[in-house]
């Protein structure tokens, strides 16, 4: 390209982060930043700036937050930011076919999904719910429908028993700044990058998370309540009931132990942890939260039960 490409960026949470860093480094003129609003956050609910909004005005790049691209005025805005490319990222507001239109490249998206599965809002953790052995990164070209645009780039990363909801996010958030790098190079290298349309099979949507979903149902398998664990794991946390008492539930592992307890019964406990019958198999939970505590590992927790015995 004989003139720098212009980009606008539109993204809102810190998975968004490396993408704005990747289009930052690339080269490319970046106008403005788009951003949600800022938002209530806290016991004291004061206005939180996102960290794609902070993250703009560290970088001295101008940030724009309108409510809605709906209206007239904040699409005319937008289009005198002159972008050749729009680059979405988490952004959590609709694009409507005008404002997909604008710019002369077109919108690319980074989503955190092998599409078409699990297009929506919470990809992530619907991936480690589902017990899929491997997720990644798309970059889509971006069409009126939700996620199903045709895909420029792909990385895909294995899912390991180890993973959490955040250790997934992050390595997924790195690998989309990094899959957005490598398409902005070869863009502004000239290369012409070729979109494969989706399949029309496979097409599964990641519903956005309830905090209603964290309770743990004893009825399901062990193994499926351990991929809740660390689905939930940073947010919204699985939580269940251990002798009457609400905890929280932050590391668990399915034991290959069959057991004629009703699902939901205590059968031990020990410093190795704390195991409760499930539908299929016992769970055993190595780190819980008490209400208005901190995380403790299952031998506080029994230490501290044995304390309450004795008095």
């Amino acid at each position: 390209m004989s003139e720098p490409l212009r980009l606008v960026f539109a993204g809102t949470p810190e998975f968004a982060l490396p993408a704005l860093q990747a289009c930052l480094a690339s080269g490319a003129q970046v106008p403005a930043v788009y951003t949600q609003p800022d938002r209530p956050a806290g016991r004291g609910r004061q206005l939180l700036a996102s960290p794609i909004k902070q993250a703009a005005l560290a970088a001295g790049i101008p940030v724009e937050q309108p409510e809605t691209l709906r209206d007239p005025a904040a699409r005319a805005r937008l289009a005198a930011h002159a972008p050749d490319l729009l680059v979405v990222v988490a952004y959590g507001l609709i694009l409507p076919k005008s404002v997909l239109a604008l710019p002369r490249l077109g919108c690319w998206n980074v989503h955190a999904s092998l599409l078409p599965r699990w297009r929506g809002a919470a990809p992530i953790q619907r991936a480690l719910l589902a017990g899929d052995a491997e997720t990644g990164v798309d970059l889509m070209q971006m069409e009126a429908g939700l996620d199903t645009g045709p895909v420029l780039l792909e990385a895909r990363t294995p899912i390991t028993d180890a993973d959490t909801g955040g250790s997934l996010h992050d390595r997924l958030a790195a690998l989309g700044g990094q899959l957005l790098a490598d398409a902005l190079a070869r863009l502004q290298q000239g290369e012409t990058l070729s979109a494969r349309p989706q399949r029309d099979e496979g097409v599964e949507y990641a519903h956005k998370l309830d905090k209603a979903e964290a309770v743990l149902d004893w009825n399901d398998s062990a193994r499926a309540l351990a991929r809740k664990v660390r689905a939930f794991d940073p947010w919204p946390v699985a939580e269940t009931r251990i002798e009457g008492e609400r905890v929280r539930v932050w590391s668990a592992l399915p034991l290959d132990r069959r057991s004629d307890a009703a699902p939901g019964t205590l059968v031990a406990a020990s410093a190795e942890g704390i195991d409760i019958a499930s539908g299929e198999g016992v769970l055993r939970i190595l780190e819980l939260q008490r209400d208005g505590g901190r995380r403790i590992s299952a031998r506080d927790w029994l230490n501290a039960r044995r304390e309450r015995e004795r008095t």
